[in-house]
């Protein structure tokens, strides 16, 4: 009963916006998620074009004579989602310390004028930022071992294209290659929306703010940008 009256006194701590905030800020993430994964013909994200151009690559290296170049490649992308996974796991650490630490999050919090919210209400928010910052550390772990799955398949692709195996391989290759890119663009997406949550530390009103800024810089870098353009150009 106590257990139950504390937490009903934890939640009346947050109002009615941040409520909200919180909501358009899950929802947003949800959304777009959905929307760069399941885009139409007219309506192409720079993560859709890339997955074609992944099987080009690999149908290309079926004919390559030399491997190093695509080997090389491979390698790059598994040290990028080792980066970010470990850079995830350090930003999980610290926020968790500060958790675990209320004399430091109370002096930030009075370091920011906002010394008269209790304590407990800054460890709820930098509990969604962990929350997302665990998500994004999941998705490059799993991107990881994906591209780990594509190298062994890769090497498992005959050497004379005129195999049997050597194209049907390469396009197995090419969709596990798919895969891990998918995994690691929503775990970079969940860094994204975890910089946009640390903004409900300074209030709903910022969380709505941040949330509108990062669904439009994402919104930009999947349909609006160069490179989208650049992509969507004919090769002729």
């Amino acid at each position: 009963m106590v257990t139950s009256m504390t937490l009903l006194n934890r939640l009346y701590s947050f109002s009615v916006l941040d409520a909200l905030a919180l909501g358009l800020l899950l929802i947003s993430w949800f959304v777009f998620e959905w929307l760069v994964e399941r885009t139409t013909a007219r309506r192409l994200s720079v993560s859709v074009l890339m997955a074609q151009y992944r099987r080009d690559w690999l149908n290309e290296f079926v004919i390559r004579e030399n491997r190093i170049f695509d080997a090389n490649i491979l390698g790059n992308l598994r040290q990028s989602t080792n980066f970010f996974a470990s850079a995830s796991m350090i930003a999980i650490g610290g926020a968790l310390a500060l958790i675990g630490n209320p004399e430091r999050l109370l002096g930030v919090a009075q370091d920011l004028s906002l010394g008269s919210e209790p304590t407990v209400v800054w460890e709820i928010k930098l509990l969604f930022v962990v929350l997302f910052l665990a998500n994004a550390f999941l998705k490059f772990v799993w991107s990881h071992r994906l591209f780990g799955y594509c190298a062994v398949v890769l090497a498992s692709v005959p050497a004379d294209p005129a195999n049997p195996l050597a194209f049907s391989r390469a396009g197995k290759a090419a969709e596990i290659n798919i895969s891990a890119a998918r995994s690691f663009n929503r775990g970079l997406r969940s860094l994204y929306f975890a910089l946009g949550a640390l903004a409900w530390l300074l209030g709903a009103v910022p969380l709505i703010l941040a949330t509108f800024l990062t669904l439009l810089m994402l919104w930009r870098r999947e349909f609006g940008s160069n490179s989208r353009r650049v992509l969507l150009q004919d090769d002729s």
